[in-house]
């Protein structure tokens, strides 16, 4: 681990350039493109040395973990967002703890978070995950069944929907990969147009960033190639790739 962390600055510049060749590359404006850590299973001394270098967004996938890294880090200024596939009967901690969700695909669990979501507490920032790639293994709703979806979310007190997320199957080559953040891309441009004003498309990870920022991302997740080779994961787990990278 303290490899890891040796190398942790020369990682985030690099994750960092990336992103901006990216916007550059694909007519973006320079700063349009956010960078979530993705932290899951990372120690909190990892986290604090990253935001020592000025990154302040990071993404969590096990609650118990996140919760205990709060805890430890309450002296940094930092924005925690919920990346992971949520159970219904977690989401408390998660409206509470946390400004942002991602992985919102029912309505069942925005009412909880909306209903959970303290009152003093700026509204909880959500984006609706969409099964692009319509796959049976994978979190999300259908495109057919997003309009109502999120006319519903947005009409909830306590939340506020931010956008779409979505984890497309694996592609090869930067034209396959686009293809499917394209109609991502495509539907939040219908909900705008029919009255939402959504500003968040948070998709693309380190294998397929490049193309998420092509068709507008706004945020990209990142993990290990900005903290090196993940720890164990905590057991009982699931090993799929539906929250993040």
């Amino acid at each position: 681990m303290t490899h890891n962390l040796d190398n942790l600055h020369a990682r985030l510049v690099a994750v960092r350039d990336a992103i901006a060749a990216a916007e550059r590359n694909h007519g973006r404006t320079p700063g349009a493109v956010a960078l979530l850590a993705v932290s899951k299973t990372q120690p909190a001394q990892a986290i604090r040395a990253a935001a020592a270098d000025g990154q302040r967004l990071f993404g969590e996938n096990y609650l118990q973990e996140a919760l205990a890294k709060m805890a430890e880090l309450t002296d940094l200024d930092l924005e925690w967002h919920f990346i992971g596939p949520l159970q219904s009967n977690k989401t408390r901690p998660v409206a509470e703890h946390f400004a942002w969700v991602h992985g919102v695909d029912r309505l069942k669990l925005a009412e909880r978070l909306s209903a959970q979501r303290p009152a003093a507490l700026p509204p909880l920032n959500v984006c609706l995950q969409v099964n692009i790639s319509a796959e049976d293994s994978k979190s999300g709703c259908r495109l057919d069944e997003l309009p109502a979806l999120a006319r519903a979310v947005a009409a909830l007190p306590g939340l506020r929907l931010r956008g779409l997320m979505a984890i497309p199957a694996p592609a090869e080559g930067l034209e396959q990969q686009r293809l499917p953040f394209h109609r991502l891309r495509q539907a939040l441009e219908v909900l705008n147009a029919d009255g939402m004003a959504l500003d968040t498309l948070s998709m693309g990870m380190s294998d397929d960033l490049e193309a998420a920022i092509a068709e507008g991302a706004t945020l990209v997740r990142v993990g290990s190639a900005i903290f090196g080779a993940r720890q164990a994961k905590p057991e009982n787990l699931s090993r799929s790739r539906r929250g993040a990278e």
